[in-house]
């Protein structure tokens, strides 16, 4: 019983962060974004390794307006 309500207590968590890499990578890759350091291959990685630090630090510091 308790591992089935922290599971749905965690699901929408779950979803968000997912969201956010998917929002992440697409906008890595819009043609006209430009990052920090100038290489999208080495952000998409961090993105996807750092987990939620990593789209979370690209929305921070990686992306150039």
């Amino acid at each position: 019983m308790l591992n089935t309500t922290l599971l749905l207590a965690l699901l929408p968590l779950v979803l968000i962060d997912l969201g956010m890499v998917i929002y992440c990578i697409i906008d890595l890759y819009k043609p006209e974004r430009r990052v920090s350091g100038g290489n999208k291959t080495v952000w998409l990685i961090i993105i996807l390794l750092i987990s939620t630090l990593g789209w979370l630090v690209y929305l921070l510091a990686g992306r150039k307006d």
